[in-house]
């Protein structure tokens, strides 16, 4: 069977892979979320004409001719006079600016005598002064259908009156661990018997990237204990992955059992490395991500098809992952029939991305972690990457 090209893969995640019901949030609840409509500021900002420092508000066309005191303006606390010839207001950052007035002069350049003041600069009309609706008018799109919330946007929504808004609900996410192999760390080792990596790191990754708890299972290589925790997984969970099982070994049951079950293939196999026996599949809108044993392909898949689908179904307009250009510091070695996911270490001190590959690059390995900063996709062809020449990078 041909293998699937990996950038075939995003086509099929998008033709396939449905967005997931919305909800309305709160502002301070939807951090993570992506928005199903655009959030509209219901004020304009700034709400009122205001001062952007502490000084005194007055006509600028006066210049520096001595003013009389009429009042104070704080912030929340307007002065309620209007400012004429002759006049100045004592204003707090953010306060309304008052009627009559068209500068603000900071307390810097002022000098109090007594009940007035004195200038000893000129200042320009306008000046220190945010304008009502300056930013945003009432009514502006801060935010469209698509992006998701960040801290910021809890920010400027909340600055912008908005209280709720409208979003598509976070996956929920079911871990399968297969293997009658594996034992948590700690545990007293068998002969033939190794530490489970796969379950913290999914569980890690999931948390790590704003999705909360997964429910994690260990499961036999048995396939009617793997049909039992696949179909409650099914039932439960938006995004189901499975780690080991995938490929043609004799206890290899995910691809048979989640046929059984009614799940859709779409694909089995794509030509990359690590990760080759990657399988998706869906059933009413559930999506099951077959992943490869190996840690390392694990945490490649989890980078790369994990992202990709979670941002289908959540609603993100931006395809997933986002890539990013960098050059090869070093000679890579290609692979005339995959690509290679290779990761790297990644310098910009001088403001360019540069990338090295690491050594201990095979699917089982996972201790060069530590210094990897980023996943690398090196298309198949025959001859090396040299030094210098341009690839697509994510963070991991």
């Amino acid at each position: 069977m041909a293998l699937l090209p990996l950038k075939d893969t995003f086509e099929l995640y998008r033709k396939w892979v449905g967005r997931l019901p919305t909800h309305r949030l709160p502002v301070e609840l939807a951090l993570g979320a992506v928005l199903a409509e655009a959030a509209t500021a219901r004020i304009a900002l700034p709400r009122f004409t205001q001062s952007a420092v502490d000084g005194y508000a007055l006509r600028a066309t006066e210049g520096q001719a001595q003013r009389t005191l009429i009042g104070t303006a704080a912030a929340g606390e307007p002065a309620g006079v209007v400012v004429g010839t002759g006049q100045a207001v004592r204003i707090l950052t953010g306060g309304v600016v008052p009627e009559g007035a068209d500068a603000v002069a900071r307390q810097e350049i002022v000098e109090r005598t007594g009940t007035g003041i004195v200038l000893t600069e000129a200042v320009r009309t306008g000046e220190s002064i945010r304008y009502e609706g300056e930013e945003l008018a009432a009514g502006s799109i801060i935010a469209n259908a698509g992006q998701r919330v960040t801290a910021g946007l809890v920010a400027a929504f909340a600055m912008a009156g908005i209280d709720t808004v409208e979003v598509y609900r976070r996956p929920r996410v079911a871990v399968l661990i297969t293997g009658d192999e594996v034992l948590r760390a700690g545990e007293p080792l068998a002969p033939g018997m190794v530490y489970d990596a796969n379950g913290p790191l999914l569980r890690a990754w999931f948390v790590e990237n704003g999705y909360g708890e997964p429910v994690v299972a260990y499961v036999r290589d048995d396939e009617a204990a793997l049909e039992e925790a696949l179909s409650a997984a099914l039932d439960s969970a938006d995004l189901i992955v499975t780690s080991g099982g995938v490929s043609v070994g004799d206890r290899d049951f995910v691809p048979s059992v989640a046929d059984r079950l009614g799940v859709r293939k779409v694909f089995w196999k794509v030509a990359q490395k690590p990760g080759k026996p990657l399988w998706f599949g869906l059933r009413e809108g559930k999506v099951l991500l077959g992943m490869p044993g190996n840690p390392a392909a694990v945490l490649v898949c989890l980078a790369v098809h994990a992202r990709a689908v979670l941002g289908r179904l959540e609603g993100e307009t931006a395809d997933q992952p986002k890539w990013r250009g960098g050059i090869l510091s070093v000679m890579v070695e290609a692979d005339p029939e995959r690509d290679r996911l290779a990761r790297m270490r990644l310098d910009n001190a001088d403001g360019v991305v540069r990338l090295e590959v690491l050594p201990r690059q095979d699917s089982h390995m996972l201790s060069n972690l530590a210094s990897a900063r980023a996943l690398v996709w090196l298309p198949s062809r025959a001859e090396a990457f040299a030094p210098g020449e341009r690839v697509s990078w994510i963070p991991i």
